[in-house]
């Protein structure tokens, strides 16, 4: 009897450790097409400039697409959403320009090296500019301005100081002290 309940449990953990294999494959990032709304605020996506994000929940083979890496950590850090998350993907604007990112530009977002603070403005104003390689990120703040972060520093309390800062700026990128937003909503 022993030796049955082992060699069941022993079949057990092999089965478990094979449906497991099949959790590594990550669902691959998806074209941003014409018809494609942000998961987010729901502006049209395609063409809005700046670098986009893609989210996979759980074993889900859909992609929820946002119009700014922004949007995509906003929805990311949401504690009901952190726990689920497969994986994301944000577009590397070391290799894909930022008016029209491409798609076979897409990296992996906990891969990415990102610079916040920077004077470059996405869709929804100021976003996370992503990159697959530090010294391309780097050049990017010797032009732009801005600091270097990872995946996990990124949080909540960062974006919402992002936010109070694009608030203060004028269309042109300078702070004009009266505390009111300029958003590119389909700009």
């Amino acid at each position: 009897m022993i030796r049955l309940s082992l060699a069941a449990l022993g079949l057990s953990a092999l089965l478990l450790t094979g449906c497991g294999s099949d959790d590594v494959a990550l669902a691959d990032p998806q074209p941003i097409t014409d018809g494609d709304s942000c998961h987010v605020c729901g502006m049209l996506i395609k063409d809005l400039p700046g670098p986009k994000g893609q989210a996979f929940m759980d074993r889900d083979q859909h992609a929820r697409k946002f119009c700014s890496t922004t949007d995509l950590f906003a929805f990311l850090l949401q504690p009901e959403n952190e726990r689920r998350l497969s994986h994301a993907w944000v577009h590397d604007v070391g290799v894909t320009p930022w008016t029209t990112p491409g798609d076979d530009a897409f990296i992996l977002a906990s891969e990415a090296y990102y610079v916040v603070e920077h004077e470059r403005r996405g869709a929804m104003g100021h976003t996370l500019a992503p990159f697959a390689e530090a010294r391309l990120a780097e050049a990017f703040i010797e032009t732009h301005g801005g600091r270097l972060l990872t995946f996990e520093e990124i949080d909540l309390e960062l974006l919402t100081k992002l936010g109070r800062q694009d608030a203060t700026m004028q269309p042109n990128g300078h702070h004009d002290g009266a505390g009111h937003g300029n958003h590119m909503h389909g700009h």
